[in-house]
């Protein structure tokens, strides 16, 4: 039998690794690349998001970044970052943004259980119109070639792909261990390929992958997913730790390099 104990600490310890990310925090205050705060106006909402820019000659495309449960958080900035690294500009918004007293987001919220009980209340409604107008304004900016994407992590996994559903413009989603809408009818107004990223060793999510695949293909959509093997939940986070587990962290590798190519196909 499982010590109830030695799960409640295996969660405990996930829960800590995630808010404590000072490694993702160094990485990002090394950067040479141009990285600033920017407000996006949606309706009476003012979202505060992170914006990394490449440093390229010709306008690049753009990726929208949806959070984990974990909300804003340096490593998602770092994220961030590398997209930027890799020549694409990358916006991270703060989709907690005005959930905390006196209007603040992720940071005033302190982490823990505050940020995973205000996402959890998040309005959908709410999320996609968000989403909307950070997707509207970094396709607007002149360094921009007009091309936007969108990528997510767990929650934010899922948020990207349901997005997909709502907003006809992209060019592509990428879903990091999130699940599909459940509504069938959903899918068919996904305009732009898919492309699924999971871990091995996280059966709660990528279990729904093969019925995922049949409905996808029912819609007559791209979905491309890959499942890497002995990977966690968290993957692209965890892998890049210090600490990272082997599998976590050549999942990642993987992850990462896939991503990229995808981009360059839609650059050409």
């Amino acid at each position: 039998m499982i010590n109830r104990h030695v799960l409640i600490s295996a969660a405990l310890f996930a829960t800590l690794a995630a808010y404590g990310q000072d490694w993702a925090k160094s990485r990002l205050e090394k950067s040479p690349r141009h990285l600033e705060w920017v407000k996006v106006n949606q309706g009476g909402r003012v979202i505060n998001c992170f914006i990394a820019f490449p440093e390229v000659k010709e306008k690049a495309t753009a990726v929208v970044v949806i959070h984990e449960i974990f909300g804003l958080s340096d490593w998602v900035r770092g994220v961030a970052d590398q997209l930027a690294e890799a020549g694409y500009i990358a916006i991270a918004p703060d989709l907690l943004s005005g959930a905390a007293p006196g209007g603040g987001g992720t940071a005033e919220l302190g982490g823990g259980d505050a940020v995973r009980k205000a996402i959890s209340n998040l309005p959908k409604s709410q999320v996609t119109a968000d989403l909307k107008a950070v997707a509207a304004y970094v396709t607007n900016l002149p360094a921009c070639n007009g091309k936007v994407t969108v990528g997510g992590f767990c929650w934010g996994g899922g948020e990207s792909f349901r997005f997909a559903t709502e907003y006809p413009q992209l060019k592509a989603a990428f879903v990091f261990y999130g699940t599909a809408p459940e509504a069938r009818e959903a899918l068919a107004h996904i305009q732009c390929p898919v492309y699924g990223f999971y871990g091995g060793n996280d059966a709660r999510v990528t279990a729904t992958v093969p019925k995922t695949t049949d409905l996808m293909k029912q819609a007559g959509k791209v979905y491309e997913p890959v499942v890497y093997q002995d990977a966690g939940h968290g993957f692209m986070r965890s892998g890049e730790a210090p600490d990272a587990t082997p599998p976590n962290k050549e999942a990642r590798e993987k992850a990462w390099q896939r991503w990229k190519d995808l981009l360059k196909k839609i650059d050409s």
